[in-house]
């Protein structure tokens, strides 16, 4: 092989993006089953999980290679959420929830905000071997110690509604998905991991863009800031005495 090829994947190496994903949802909305498919392209319908999974792979989006690192949660109880180790360690979330089941309508609802408040009080980007699902007490309506978190703050995310093949146990319309979507501010569709292989997989490249037009604003941002603060410098040094004339 010669030197340039060499270089050549090198240079390919370290332009490969990554991205770590959370796919959070209540008991039984088909967690397992959405990842399973977005990452084989098969479906298994049963899943007996005592603990999360973690998977990596890598995935052409748009035709450029993407390192998906993909974290399958396994809480238990409607009354688990997300702990501070998950959330740090997350760059983007999918938030699932089946159109047969309300409370896990209401679950995704409620862990939106649990992660916003978490994501921005958090500190770390670990994850160790520990539970990553943690009995957290209900938020209080009026946001929590958080207080009221615009949208546009919140880390990048997308909502899945899982199971819609089964419309004749539908508990939760299309409208109120695209409504919450609305106000999460994110994308949103509803697919069935049984049925649909290139929508799952849709879905988790919309969190791998959201979480990358996030890390644009961020580098944006910070260079602005550091922009303005040379500028700052630059005006306050003209205005110093020593650039004064001297009697």
């Amino acid at each position: 092989m010669t030197s340039n090829a060499i270089r050549g994947i090198r240079r390919k190496k370290s332009s490969l993006s990554e991205v770590k994903i959370a796919v959070l949802g209540a008991p039984g909305v088909g967690k397992s089953a959405l990842i399973v498919r977005f990452l084989t392209k098969r479906y298994i319908g049963e899943y007996d999980h005592q603990a999360e999974q973690r998977y990596r792979n890598e995935i052409l989006v748009d035709g450029e290679p993407v390192l998906f690192e993909i974290l399958d949660t396994c809480n238990k109880t409607m009354e688990a959420l997300p702990s501070q180790e998950t959330i740090n360690w997350a760059d983007g979330f999918l938030l699932v929830y089946s159109i047969t089941d309300r409370q896990s309508f209401n679950w995704v609802k409620r862990v939106r905000l649990h992660i916003c408040e978490r994501k921005a009080g958090g500190r770390g980007s670990g994850l160790s071997s520990a539970a990553t699902l943690t009995p957290t007490p209900p938020l209080p309506p009026s946001g929590g110690m958080g207080g009221d978190i615009s949208p546009t703050l919140g880390p990048p995310m997308v909502l899945l509604a899982n199971k819609a093949d089964m419309v004749h146990l539908r508990q939760v319309s299309t409208e109120e998905g695209e409504i919450l979507a609305k106000d999460l501010e994110c994308f949103f569709c509803e697919v069935a991991a049984s049925e649909h292989v290139m929508q799952v997989a849709n879905a988790f490249h919309e969190v791998f863009k959201e979480v990358q037009n996030m890390r644009k604003r961020n580098k944006t941002s910070l260079l602005d800031r550091v922009l303005g603060s040379k500028a700052t410098r630059i005006y306050v040094r003209g205005k110093s005495d020593s650039a004064l004339p001297k009697d």
